[in-house]
Order: C-alpha cells, then structure tokens, then sequence
C-alpha cells in the first residue's frame, strides 16, 4: 500500500478510535454530572486537543469549581425624580430596562428562544442533544456551531456584566476550555435556583442588543420608540437575531444584514410551527422601519443640569458613607460606576416650578453667552430642602457653556465661589441682637474711617493661599473702610445702618460684637468658604471678602425665615435600590441656632431693606426681608432674602474671576436684586403668603416718630409720649402754614427712627403763609432756638 494511503487510513482509523474513547469518556461522566462541561469543551474549542488539556482534566477541574454563581443583578439605569415624582435625569453606562416576563410581548418571547434554545423548556442547564448535534457538525467542519443554552448565556451576559476591571471582562470572554466549562457549571446552580421563565426574563434583561441598548426594553425603546410589550412579529423577530453578534446585525449601521438575520429567524418560528409560513413571508416582505431614540443620559441631558450636579455628588456622598472626597482616585470611580450601574431610584426636592423660575429669571437678566453669569438656588425654611438651583450659562461643554456647577460649592462640582457681599452683614447683625446690643444704638459712621483693637481668632484652614493650623488670625488694625457714597456719612442704629447697608457703622459694629463671634454665627447657620475651609476671621470678613456659594447663602436666611432654626442644605429625600431596598441616608442636620426672638427681630429689620433701604423697589407684595450685598470694588454683585416659607440668594459675576474682570457700577439691588425678585415671584406664585412671627423680646428698638403737624401742642405731646418719647417745646413759633398755634413741625422730622426715650421738638406755627420746610424738617428760615442736644 502506498504510504500515503497507509497514513490517511492511520488517520481516519485514529480519529474514530479518538471519538470512540471520547463518548465513552463522556458517557462515563454523564454519570457523574460532567459531561456537560466536556461536550462544551468540545464545541467551543474543537482543537482543544492542542492546547494540552485533556478530558479527564475538564472532568476533575469540572469537579472542583465553585458551584455557586455570585453576582450582582444586572447594571441598571439610575433615575432622579423631582419633589412630584416626574423623571428629570437618569445616569447609565449601559442602556437598560429591565422588566418583568409578562411585559414583554409572548412573540418576542418566542423568536428569542426559538433562534437562541428551541429546546429551552424542555432541558436542564445542558441540552445534550443540540450539544451532540453541535458537536458533530463541529467535528465534519472547520466552523464552530454553538450548543451554549440560554441559560448558560445568561450566566456568561451576566459574568460580563459583573466585570469591574479589563482583566475581569477579558476573562469572562476568554477564548478557553476553562471559561466555558466555568459557565456551565454556574448554569447548574441557575437552573436548581431560578424557574424558566425566571431564567428567560434574566436573559432579555441583560442580553445586549447592540446599539448600546442592554435589555429587550432598552432595545424596543431604542429602535423603535416603544417598549417590549407592543412589539410586532417583524420587529421581535429582528431583536432576536441581533443577540448573536450585536455589530454585524445591528440594524442602523448594517441594515442588509439585519434584514437577512431576522428573515432567518422568521422562518425557524415557522420550522418550530409557532407561525405559519404566510404570516413570516408577511413579515419578511416589510423593510425595516426603525423608529429611534436617542438613549440619553447624565445632568447634560437633564431639564435641570446643574440641580442634578448637586444631586449626582450628594449621592456619591451617600454611596461612599460621605467618604467620597477622602477616596482615592481609582475609588471614586468605583463609587461613579456605583451610581451609574446600580439602578437606583432617587427622589429629590426639587420643585420644578420654583426651577423654571429661577432659570427664566437668570436668563432674562444675564444673557446665557459671555462671561458674565448669574446664579441663583432656592431652599426652603425649616427644612433645608433645595427647590431649585440655576445659572444663566447653559450646561455643557463648548462655547458660551459651562459644566462648573457655579451656584454650588467645590463638593458639588462647583469652583471657589463668589464674594458674599453685604449679606455677610446679617451675622454680625444677629450676634449684635443675640448680646443684647440695642437696636437703637447709635454710632457716628463718616464715609471712611480706620479701626484698631481688633482680637484675633484662632484658625485652621487654608485662606489666600496660606494654610493656618490652630494659628491667630485676624488680628489689628482695619486700616481703611470706606462707604459706597457720601451719602452714607452720619449716624446710624442697627435698623437704619442695615436698611443702608453702611460698611464704616457695621466695621464699629462688628467691633463691639467682636470678630470671632460674628464669624461663629455665621458658621451656626452653615458658612463656610465655597473651596472647603472655614470663614477666614478677618475684620474685613463683615463686608463679605469670604467666597461663598448660592446653595449655603440661601441656606443661611433661610434659617432666619425658620426663626432660627437652620437645617443643612439636602437635595436627596429618598433612595431605593435595584432590588427595593432603601439605602441608609444621613439623618437631616436640622437645629436651633438663635433664640426664636433674635431671628424674629434679624427678619424685621431685614424687611426694611425692602422697604426703605439699599433695596427699596424689589418687593414681593408678600412679606419678605432680604440684604443687599456688592463686592469691593463693584466686582461682583450678591443678593439675599426670604419670605416665611421660601429662601433664595442671587449672584452676578465674571466667571473667569471677579478681581481680574469686575463687573463695574453693578450693586446688588441691581441685577442679583432683579433676578430674586422675579424668581421668587414667579415660584411663591398662588401659594399662602404668610407674615414673620412679631419680636416677643425688647431689643431697644428704635420708633418712628409720628407726624402730627397741624396738631394741637397738647394733641401732639400725647401722641408723642404714648409712643414712648420725650417732648420738648420749641419758645419760639415759626413761619407756617399750619394754623397759630399747631405744630409746623418737629425735630426729628415725622417718620425719622430715633430710639425709645428719645425728645422730640415741636415747632408751634405763628400762623403766617409762605413757611416751608427744610429737608431736615425743620420749618423754613434761620432757625430760632436750639436745644444743646441737637446736632
């Protein structure tokens, strides 16, 4: 015989006898329950004999595998909701929905498994006879046929799903004896735990249909703008053939092919007789029509971008224990994948209402282009719930964007912050009130004065660049404070040294309150710097040069609204898992920081500003009280105020850094003024309008004083005592409209604020025309007496 006739035959004689010893091989261990993993082997790998593994060494590392298969459900989206249960961000890194068996249409149940597993329901985690099937075609061919059940692609979809790192991934999809043999042996334990249709609804929701979508739902959704449940036979049928290579039959980019494959598995729902041969030639005969959805995802694709910013930290925040910032770098991003895989359902504060208010609001006064930016957050008194946070910029990235969260501080993705202006002044205000400085103390505040004495404070933090470890801080002299305008030279009280926002009578102020405790009461209603660190103690800090954000500003007043009660900033009420779990949330940080009577006084002075003060015009037609604040130098603008039941603070800046491009001649009753009035307008809109609680203690408030021009002297002296002033008689009438004998007038003028106890001159009128008042209300001409109190 030739010799290499002697050889074919050698190798045909070699081959059965291979095969020969293999089925027994693999009949003997289908008594032991691992011939499943050889027969996969075998499938997978045809050539495995090459690669040094033996079947008795499948069978013994078949044996010693870990039987129990341990992951996490599939990654699933996470879906924020406002305060009214409405979707307004979601967050993924793969697309999907997962639902229930019964909300996916029985015919798309059925191409899946008629293309995929025919035999699904009628064999365990191994259908021996595709397998043998499979393997015989393998052996008279150089392509591989799958025999893998659903089940143990199922469990394969959800190894790859439950990859955290490339290494983990690379090993779910390896190439290798091992890694099937792997699967089959979870797809056991699958089948002993989980029901078919348990298995099968597994399946649908993390099997990956290409286009990014993860998910029969996701799929549906994602080409045809639809879910599962309302799928027609042409559609099932092509999600179904996609499974198998989701690149080549992806129906956006290969079109043909798609076609092709859902043809194919048209005609195998007939081949099983789960449809007759015209209803799949009238499925066939359709082009594909797709219908698409754009899968969207993270706060750029949100209605309220920078409110899920805020959001999306908090629940890093929670998800690491509040140990986010402390992590490091890989960590995080553990805690990010967390968020973005974890399905989590989160309730928010947010009012969609009071949003839209804010961001028409910031928009209509600062146009969204430019580097000049409005930012305004909104928080509720009592509560310490966020309801809205905006700025005029859009979110994202590229020109006239952003995606700094610029209302917000540095834990929130925001930047370092804006000067906190004049609103700063409250604290000192409420720590004046809190010592039981009068508010009818008077002090002589001139346009520019300079301030020594000042005590320091001990400070740990970073401030200008300089970092501070339990050192003194702010001690000295202030060697210069100036006011805004002559027209702020003179003396003042607490009231109207408020309602003027006077810097050189609050610099006296905070003097006698002492710098350290104006600076504790602010960090009793939660101030700190926008970058992290405390309020630096420098005497300057009353005029607000800390940086300092909307979110905690708005917080702060809205402590005063709540009579003292500050609770800290929350956006997040509620968190469930994948699984209807609630997730543990930190408890709300809501206390008592001043006497309900402080605070009660603090609001009623703070609503003069509205009234007669910096920010006269800018009235709610509600109760309201509010502080106006502008950065030195005009190079930033910040407003801040309340209603009972509705805090909002306001910013106008140049994003790029206020002491390098200021924003020149801007106050801020100006434009932050505009934009908190027409916000909270809008947003308090149709809701009860409630008064602040009336001062239950004696604070030496000031008292206007009445007019009673054209009175008898004897009516006059009893209206002015039964205000609580003294009364002195000028001996001398004066030139007056006013009938002889009246008063013409009185010094100080009608409506003037003078402390209780304070004497008030009444001009008798000697009844001659053509007297007119001066602007001090005093009658016209040289003024016949003073008395040695008058200044």
């Amino acid at each position: 015989m030739h010799w290499s006739s002697r050889r074919t035959l050698e190798r045909v004689h070699g081959a059965k006898e291979d095969r020969r010893r293999t089925f027994s091989t693999l009949f003997r261990l289908l008594g032991a329950g691992v011939v499943a993993g050889v027969l996969v082997a075998f499938i997978a790998l045809p050539g495995v004999g090459s690669a040094g593994l033996t079947t008795r060494d499948a069978a013994n590392n078949f044996k010693s595998m870990e039987g129990e298969l341990k992951t996490s459900p599939p990654s699933e989206k996470t879906v924020m909701y406002d305060a009214n249960g409405k979707e307004f961000a979601r967050f993924f890194d793969k697309y999907r929905e997962s639902v229930r068996l019964d909300q996916v249409n029985q015919v798309m149940r059925q191409a899946i498994i008629d293309i995929e597993d025919s035999r699904f329901y009628q064999h365990g985690a191994l259908d021996l006879k595709g397998t043998i099937r499979a393997l015989a075609s393998n052996a008279n061919s150089d392509q591989t046929q799958g025999g893998s059940t659903l089940t143990q692609q199922y469990v394969k979809n959800l190894l790859v799903d439950n990859a955290k790192t490339e290494e983990e991934y690379l090993d779910a999809t390896a190439p290798t004896v091992g890694r099937k043999l792997r699967e089959l042996r979870y797809a056991l334990d699958v089948e002993q735990r989980l029901s078919k249709d348990q298995i099968l609804e597994g399946y649908l929701n993390v099997a990956y249909f290409g286009a990014g979508a993860y998910g029969v739902q996701a799929a549906s959704k994602r080409y045809f703008s639809k879910p599962a449940s309302k799928l027609t036979l042409d559609q099932a049928a092509l999600l179904a053939g996609i499974t198998q290579n989701p690149t080549a039959y992806d129906p956006i980019r290969n079109p043909a092919d798609a076609r092709k494959r859902r043809d194919i598995v048209l005609y195998r729902m007939v081949q099983l007789q789960h449809i007759t041969k015209a209803q799949a030639d009238a499925a066939a005969a359709k082009p594909i029509e797709l219908n698409k959805t754009e899968p969207e995802g993270g706060c750029e694709t949100s209605k309220s971008p920078y409110f899920c910013e805020y959001v999306k930290y908090d629940m890093l925040q929670i998800l690491s224990g509040g140990k986010y910032w402390q992590l490091k770098p890989k960590q995080r991003q553990d805690i990010v994948n967390k968020l973005n895989r974890g399905g989590y359902t989160i309730r928010t504060t947010l009012d969609m209402n009071a949003q839209n208010a804010v961001d028409k609001a910031l928009r209509g006064n600062v146009p969204p282009g430019g580097n000049r930016v409005g930012a305004e957050a909104m928080v509720e008194p009592g509560t310490g719930r966020v309801k809205a946070i905006g700025l005029s910029k859009r979110f994202g990235a590229g020109d006239g964007r952003t995606t700094i969260n610029l209302p917000a501080d540095s834990s929130h993705g925001g930047g370092t912050g804006v000067s906190a202006g004049s609103t700063f002044k409250v604290f000192t205000l409420a720590a004046a009130l809190d010592q039981g400085i009068p508010v009818s103390t008077s002090i002589n505040s001139p346009e520019t004065t300079s301030i020594s004495g000042f005590q320091p404070c001990k400070y740990t933090g970073t401030f200008n660049g300089k970092k501070y470890d339990n050192e003194m801080l702010g001690g000295g002299p202030w060697p210069s404070v100036s006011n805004a305008g002559d027209s702020e030279a003179g003396n003042f009280n607490l009231k109207t040294g408020t309602w003027h926002s006077v810097n050189t009578f609050y610099a006296h102020l905070q003097k006698r309150v002492g710098v350290c405790n104006a600076v504790k009461m602010a960090e009793k209603f939660g101030m700190k710097r926008a970058d992290g660190n405390p309020i630096a103690p420098l005497p300057s800090q009353v005029l607000g040069v800390n940086d300092i954000d909307m979110v905690h500003l708005a917080a702060a007043y809205a402590g005063f609204a709540a009579r003292g009660r500050y609770c800290a900033p929350v956006s997040v009420v509620d968190v469930v898992d994948s699984e209807g779990k609630k997730v543990k949330l930190p408890k709300p940080d809501c206390r008592q920081v001043i006497d309900e009577a402080v605070a009660d006084k603090v609001n009623n002075i703070l609503q003069g500003v509205l009234s007669q003060g910096t920010a006269k015009g800018r009235g709610l037609g509600r109760p309201a009280a509010a502080k106006t604040g502008t950065c030195e130098a005009h190079s930033c603008a910040v407003f801040a105020g309340h209603t009972p039941n509705m805090a909002a603070a306001t910013a106008y800046w140049d994003f790029r850094g206020p002491w390098r491009y200021k924003v020149y001649g801007v106050y801020g009753a100006d434009t932050p003024g505009a934009m908190w009035q027409q916000s909270m307008r809008s947003a308090l809109a149709g809701k009860p309008a409630p008064g602040f609680a009336r001062p239950t203690r004696d604070f030496g408030d000031t008292i206007k004083v009445p007019d009673v021009k054209g009175m008898s002297i004897g009516a006059a002296t009893a209206r002015l005592k039964a205000a609580e002033l003294e009364v002195k008689v000028s001996p001398r009438p004066v030139e007056s409209d006013a009938p002889k004998g009246s008063v013409a007038s009185t010094s100080p003028g009608a409506q003037t604020e003078v402390g209780p106890g304070s004497t008030v001159i009444l001009y008798p009128s000697n009844g001659k025309r053509g007297g007119r008042d001066r602007p001090d209300g005093r009658p016209g001409g040289p003024p016949p007496f003073r008395w040695p109190w008058e200044n």
